[in-house]
């Protein structure tokens, strides 16, 4: 079994589930991924640092990877660790919903590892309308990083691929609605 396929299987097992649920876009929908389950899990947190690695190898320059908190802690970290063990490091990085409350006030952890115009990916666990990618990407930017696309673990296929593409990024996906639910 590939590393896909299993992942696949993790997914199915503890993220998917079939009820009806309100979005972080706003949207009702009657069915949910809760990725966290997946990435926080020992093995699908290997399997997602792995094929996330895999899907941004090729990119040139790329210096970290992050995105906002919560969704994207575990992969930003997972994926960091799996680029430096292919002798390729990439600093994981973190943005707050809100400035810290205290001390520096910084919206970014993990902000010395990237100097300003560093090269990063934005880090998502679900894709839906784009929404939550591209105040990722604009939080970023303010930041001095320079952003040169998206992956995410599950795109579900509702216009976040497109919303994101008008904006001029990619998105990679490690898999869509259909790819899981086939």
């Amino acid at each position: 079994m590939t590393d896909r396929e299993r992942l696949k299987q993790i997914i199915l097992q503890l993220s998917y589930e079939k009820r009806k649920v309100t979005l972080a876009s706003g949207r009702e929908s009657d069915f949910y991924f809760d990725g966290k389950q997946t990435t926080l899990h020992a093995e699908g947190g290997l399997l997602v640092g792995k094929l996330f690695y895999e899907a941004i190898k090729d990119v040139e320059g790329v210096q970290g990877v992050g995105g906002i908190t919560l969704g994207a802690d575990p992969i930003a970290t997972a994926t960091s660790i799996a680029a430096y063990l292919e002798g390729r490091p990439m600093h994981a990085f973190i943005i707050r919903k809100e400035p810290k409350g205290h001390g520096t006030g910084q919206w970014l952890e993990g902000r010395k590892n990237l100097p300003p115009s560093s090269k990063v990916i934005i880090v998502e666990d679900v894709v839906t309308t784009g929404g939550s990618s591209m105040k990722a990407v604009r939080r970023a930017e303010e930041e001095g990083l320079e952003v040169l696309g998206i992956v995410s673990l599950v795109d579900r296929q509702e216009g976040g691929r497109e919303n994101i593409e008008k904006e001029g990024f990619w998105l990679k996906t490690i898999f869509t609605k259909a790819d899981l639910l086939a």
